[in-house]
Formats: C-alpha cells, structure tokens, sequence
C-alpha cells in the first residue's frame, strides 16, 4: 500500500493506493497513518493521480479518469456512484441524490454517505447541497473547502 501526501488549494491531502486503485483521500491524516508499513509505490497511477489533481486545481480538468476500489455499503456506493454524475460546476441537494441512489427518503443517510466519501475531489460530493441551497456539511470537515471547490469549479475569484 502506498501512502502519500500531498499539498493542495484546500489543504493536506492523505493519499491511499493499493495494487492498482486509489482507495482513499482525506483531509485529516488517518488514524493509521503511521502504522502502515510496506507500502510499495505504484509510481504510474500516482503520477496521474497528481497530474490530474494538479490540472483540476488549475481549472483545466473537469472529469477524473481513474482507477479506484471503494469499500462501503451498497447504498453508500449507490450515493458515490449518483454523486460520479454531477457535470462540473453543478450542485444537485441531498434529496437529489436519495433520489438518484433509489431511496428517496434517505436524504439524511445521503449526508452520511458523503461523510464517508473515501476519495472526495475524485467523487465530487462537494457538488451535493441543501434544497435550500445552503453547503450543509463537506466530508467531516470545514465548508471553507466546499466552498472553495465549488468556487473552482464555477471559475470564481478563489482570492
């Protein structure tokens, strides 16, 4: 397993690869971080994972192609497969996404699914607001960095 980090617009990211897959990014360093040992560095994918990274913080990328594995529940990868489908630049709500993932009514259990969101960015949960158009929450962190993406990805000032 390979660890990296990495510096962005938005803050440290912690970078997991396993064999061939991305399997996580995160904001805040794993609780684990250290314990992992024998990492093998799969240079290739981690070199487009920063190549894209890098273009999309740029404005110049809009659509990751990338190889990822995603440990989660059914429905959370039904929520993270909904949330693939936000084009660019666009939000869609919570209840949306309930909607799209099959269970209209878990709009609150959305929430959760984007918290646990393992590679936000790649998965751009980011794009899933409140009906009301307030940000709501962003993946257990501070909305500073929803805002920002958003930002971005609308080619506002990011000053």
């Amino acid at each position: 397993m390979l660890k990296q980090k990495l510096t962005s617009p938005v803050g440290t990211l912690f970078i997991c690869i396993q064999a061939e897959f991305i399997t996580n990014i995160s904001y805040d360093e794993p609780a684990n971080w250290e314990l992992m040992t024998g990492e093998r560095m799969e240079q290739i994918l981690y070199e487009r994972l920063i190549k894209q990274l890098e273009a999309y913080f740029e404005g110049e990328l809009e659509v990751f192609v990338l190889p990822f594995s995603l440990a989660g529940t059914p429905f959370q990868k039904r929520v993270w497969q909904a949330l693939s489908e936000i084009p660019y630049g666009e939000v869609v709500s919570y209840k949306d996404i309930a909607i799209a993932a099959g269970s209209p009514k878990a709009v609150q259990a959305v929430g959760q699914a984007n918290r646990a969101n393992p590679i936000p960015i790649i998965i751009p949960c980011h794009r899933c607001v409140k009906s009301n158009g307030d940000l709501g929450g962003y993946n257990g962190t501070d909305v500073d960095k929803k805002q920002y993406l958003l930002a971005l990805e609308k080619g506002l000032s990011l000053i």
